[in-house]
């Protein structure tokens, strides 16, 4: 299949009551684990880099992701995660991205939507995809004792006036999750009451799910169920792959990827597998046979 924006890719998955795993990537080997895994499931994906992740992996590295997505059987939506700036935003664009987020979520309302609209006019110029956030999603550490930092839940009637005000096509809401692995004395609860409020105010709008890792299954099971359309994953994945990193490494000196990473790559896509078949995915490729391909010139 090929390269398509959210658009494409969520409509379908909105009606037949699937969620659509969305997976940061900012290296060969996280693209790989990523994007093999959901072609072994027949699963579609979204590739997300974030910002700093693109600042880390360079505007090159981007040229391979969207060949390795042309050549893929699946349909792929490359998307910018978190953009920070309308510019930020811009540069996905320009380096071919088919979908972006620009996050002024822990801004106030106005500027919120002020650059929320302004980024969705600009992206819808050249067919690309717009997801904007309405409340915010919570933090978490592991590494510094009892830190989370909590998120703010969006209203129903938040949703719908942001949706109305900006034209974003996608909208992410925070419903109780938060970014990174949770601290072992936290015990993470999505608000499915709150979801199910807010996919009646904006039924038209595919919601997404942030803070994807770390939460129980039934919990995410149930969101699926209730109106997810897309979530999005990176620390389980990453966890798996730098934790078998970190054995192979424990036990062999040596410095060859090929001998170190493959592992690794095979511990991450286990995490994969697992997320997709939980986001009831796997097989739904098929439900995209003819779509057409996403061009930037294609409005």
């Amino acid at each position: 299949m090929t390269l398509v924006n959210m658009n494409q890719l969520l409509e379908v998955a909105r009606k037949n009551n699937f969620a659509v795993g969305a997976y940061n990537v900012s290296n060969l080997e996280l693209m790989r684990t990523s994007i093999e895994q959901c072609e072994a499931d027949y699963a579609p994906a979204i590739i997300m880099i974030h910002p700093t992740e693109l600042r880390y992996c360079k505007d090159d590295f981007i040229s391979y992701v969207l060949t390795r997505i042309r050549d893929s059987k699946i349909p792929v939506a490359l998307h910018l995660d978190h953009g920070d700036s309308v510019d930020s935003a811009a540069r996905a664009i320009h380096d071919g991205f088919s979908s972006v987020m620009i996050d002024m979520s822990a801004e106030d309302w106005d500027t919120n939507v002020a650059l929320t609209k302004e980024t969705v006019t600009m992206a819808h110029r050249v067919g690309v995809s717009v997801e904007g956030e309405v409340g915010t999603i919570g933090q978490t550490g592991v590494h510094i004792e009892g830190h989370k930092k909590e998120g703010i839940y969006t209203t129903p009637e938040e949703a719908q006036k942001f949706v109305e005000e900006t034209g974003v096509d996608t909208l992410a809401v925070g419903i109780g999750t938060s970014h990174g692995i949770y601290p072992a004395d936290v015990t993470p609860k999505i608000r499915i009451d709150i979801l199910q409020k807010i996919v009646q105010a904006v039924p038209d709008t595919p919601l997404v799910l942030h803070g994807g890792s770390s939460n129980p299954d039934e919990q995410i099971a149930e969101a699926v169920k209730n109106g997810i359309s897309k979530v999005n994953i990176s620390s389980d994945y990453k966890h798996a792959f730098f934790e078998k990193t970190r054995e192979i490494l424990a036990e062999n000196d040596g410095w060859d990827p090929n001998h170190l990473l493959p592992e690794a790559i095979e511990a991450g896509k286990k995490v994969i597998h697992h997320k997709n078949d939980l986001f009831n995915s796997i097989g739904t490729a098929k439900l995209y046979e003819g779509i057409d391909p996403w061009r930037a010139d294609k409005i």
